[in-house]
């Protein structure tokens, strides 16, 4: 078998030796090539090369989420097509590694690489569904290119959380589950939309729902972990499935304080729940409208603003070795 790794030098839960390690280990199984990544894009980019080469069969990422969706937007950079496209592979090397452990992998990169050595011997894999979310068409933001997600996008208050983490990381800040839940008071603490929200979720033949003040997509469950607790969004959504979305109507102290009471003691069973949540189960196609730009993220990273956001549930979409 000929491989592609893909390894991320900034994975914050990897040392240089342990990389060597794990390089040397599928070495020994595999004809590999492992590169580098220098820049903003550079998986995506070696990803596609590898989709588009007549020989290699798979692709291996090292390193966090934003590492993976790099990689799974180069391989379906011309769409999905699990028959033909190399298989993909994940060592987690960030600090949460949500689609890695969503597929049952352990959140340690050197016992991951041996049950991914372990699966390739035994041939095991399987076929996983995905999330797609474009730019609306007649809107301002019809020109933003189509983007792959593995387990979850969020647009608003979740995002808006994302990207202060994401600027006190620029300054040096550690990456923690204590930098996020200092940020996330900070920015509910700042938001100037807690009474009644500014977003609308159209989907084909059904109402509109109105006035949102925040929506996380989920793509699988969990939505993501504190540590080794699990967090449940939206207990209901699936690899094997589409798109579940979990909103909320209002940001007022009590609601938050309630949906986050809920997630810190969710489970497999039971989620968010309530007058002020809603939860949408298996949706293939919808839309996300704002009267103002809002934050926006897929896979825990940070896109900007949008006012209008177009999201697909994608079936079968990529092979994944398990």
């Amino acid at each position: 078998m000929r491989a592609l790794l893909v390894v991320n030098p900034a994975a914050t839960t990897t040392s240089a030796r342990t990389r060597d390690v794990l390089i040397h280990a599928l070495a020994s199984e595999m004809k590999l090539e492992a590169v580098t990544t220098g820049y903003r894009g550079h998986a995506r980019d070696l990803a596609r090369r590898a989709a588009e080469s007549d020989d290699v069969e798979l692709v291996v990422a090292l390193g966090g989420d934003g590492t993976v969706n790099e990689v799974v937007n180069g391989l379906l950079h011309r769409g999905p097509d699990p028959d033909r496209l190399p298989h993909l592979a994940v060592v987690p090397g960030g600090s949460t590694n949500v689609f890695a452990r969503a597929l049952g992998l352990p959140n340690d990169a050197v016992e991951a690489t041996g049950a991914l050595l372990d699966a390739l011997r035994e041939k095991r894999d399987r076929t996983v569904g995905l999330g797609l979310a474009a730019g609306t068409p007649g809107t301002e933001d019809e020109s933003v290119p189509a983007r792959w997600f593995t387990f979850c996008a969020g647009f608003g208050f979740d995002a808006g959380v994302i990207g202060r983490v994401e600027q006190q990381r620029e300054r040096g800040k550690r990456s923690t589950h204590a930098l996020y839940i200092r940020q996330a008071v900070r920015q509910f603490l700042g938001e100037p939309r807690r009474g009644r929200g500014a977003i609308t979720l159209e989907r084909p033949g059904h109402d509109p729902v109105h006035d949102l003040s925040l929506s996380i997509v989920c793509n699988t469950s969990p939505w993501t972990y504190l540590g080794n607790r699990p967090v449940y969004a939206s207990p209901g959504a699936s690899f094997d499935t589409a798109l579940d979305v979990l909103a909320l109507s209002r940001l007022t102290t009590a609601s938050v304080a309630r949906a986050a009471t809920q997630l810190l003691t969710s489970s497999p069973e039971r989620g968010p729940h309530g007058k002020h949540a809603v939860s949408l189960h298996d949706l293939t196609d919808f839309a996300l409208h704002s009267k103002v730009p809002l934050p926006f993220q897929m896979d825990g990273d940070h896109l900007g603003l949008r006012s209008s956001v177009t999201f697909t549930g994608v079936r079968r979409a990529l092979r994944v070795i398990v």
